[in-house]
């Protein structure tokens, strides 16, 4: 009897590859694509360019002080506008639908792809800094016109007071930080029928939570969503310690002075169950976004503001190892993911570098 034939690996982030240049203009998109020693050479000097001049200390604490305020205005300009839903989401974390096929994953993701292809030749536009993992796209979410009903950090505490908290009863149990217009909970909402899921979202911003539980899919029987500040380790949350079983951080740890990113991992790090992960994707170390910053727009060493007065840092593989595991997880996967983007009209190309992250905490305490 011939021995059962091991599975490929898949390949990470696609199985589109660049392998004649002469079609370079072809697709919107190439994956996994190697940089030369003359390309990092040169993204390092850019890197040096736009970082030796640093903002003064007082406009510095400005930004922190007011971060907030300057997210809240991002998401009233651009409400639900800016990102698309992130169905990708499922062939990279299959975590988020346990019970979805694998073959439904990848159904969905070359859906998604085709017509981007056909739709969407500015894929991979910037906007005042900000450079989308997705497109600017139409407005996919169908918002109701009902006032909205803000879940405060104070009224997260009192439905946790009692104990019976919002999702106590379910099976399995997600946390999206920094949720935005909700363009990652409500795809999970929509593709995972778990009857035991149960979704919490939080974001800094009153105006994004406002989106989210003004959407028509907006579901608080399976969903809770809420105002939070992960960086203040005296705000309250709706949910225990050890009650999670995925963390979700797209593109938002980057957001986050370097400085607390440690102590929101830590805080994290307490939520999750034994066995739970923290599942993250966010931008790596000279990214089209890090190298298009002007002189003047850097706080600190790859960490900058942007000219909507939001921020951002670009990370290492490394860097964010060592915040995962100093918070007690292990690691599962981090990978970075180098996507040659093209803008055929133009005859542009734009290289993108994103990283992936999953990192478990222990069955068992580590001793």
């Amino acid at each position: 009897m011939a021995a059962p034939r091991e599975k490929p690996e898949r390949r990470p982030f696609g199985r589109r590859f660049l392998t004649d240049p002469a079609r370079l203009f072809q697709h919107n998109a190439w994956d996994n694509v190697e940089w030369s020693e003359e390309q990092e050479a040169s993204a390092r000097i850019k890197v040096e360019e736009n970082s030796s001049q640093l903002l003064p200390q007082d406009k510095q604490e400005e930004y922190e002080v007011n971060a907030k305020r300057y997210w809240d205005d991002f998401y009233k300009i651009h409400e639900n506008g800016f990102f698309k839903d992130r169905h990708w989401l499922f062939t990279e974390f299959p975590e988020l639908a346990p019970n979805r096929k694998q073959s439904q994953n990848r159904d969905s993701v070359h859906g998604d792809s085709d017509k981007e292809e056909s739709n969407n030749e500015g894929l991979g536009s910037c906007e005042n800094g900000h450079c989308s993992l997705e497109t600017m796209a139409e407005n996919q979410l169908n918002l109701t016109k009902s006032t909205p009903k803000i879940c405060t950090e104070e009224l997260a505490a009192q439905k946790y007071s009692d104990g019976d908290y919002p999702g106590s009863s379910a099976s399995y149990r997600i946390l999206e930080v920094g949720c935005g217009a909700g363009n990652t909970v409500f795809p999970i909402l929509q593709t995972n029928n778990d009857p035991g899921l149960f979704v919490y979202c939080c974001d800094f911003s009153t105006t994004a939570v406002d989106l989210v539980q003004n959407n028509a899919e907006y579901d608080s029987s399976r969903c809770f969503a809420f105002v939070h500040d992960l960086c203040n380790d005296q705000s309250p949350l709706p949910m225990p310690e050890e009650s999670l079983d995925v963390v979700i951080l797209i593109f938002v740890l980057s957001a986050i002075l370097p400085e607390k990113m440690q102590c929101v991992l830590n805080r994290l790090s307490r939520l999750l169950k034994p066995g739970g992960m923290i599942l993250l994707r966010d931008y790596g170390r000279y990214d089209l976004a890090q190298l298009r910053f002007k002189k003047g727009q850097c706080l600190s060493d790859n960490f900058y503001v942007r000219g909507d007065g939001t921020r951002v840092y670009f990370f290492t593989q490394d860097e964010l190892n060592d915040l995962f595991t100093t918070a007690g997880l292990e690691k599962i996967q981090n990978m970075v993911d180098r996507r040659l983007q093209v803008n055929r009209g133009k005859q542009m190309m734009m290289y993108r570098v994103w990283i992936q992250c999953k990192y478990r905490k222990p069955a068992t305490p580590q001793l």
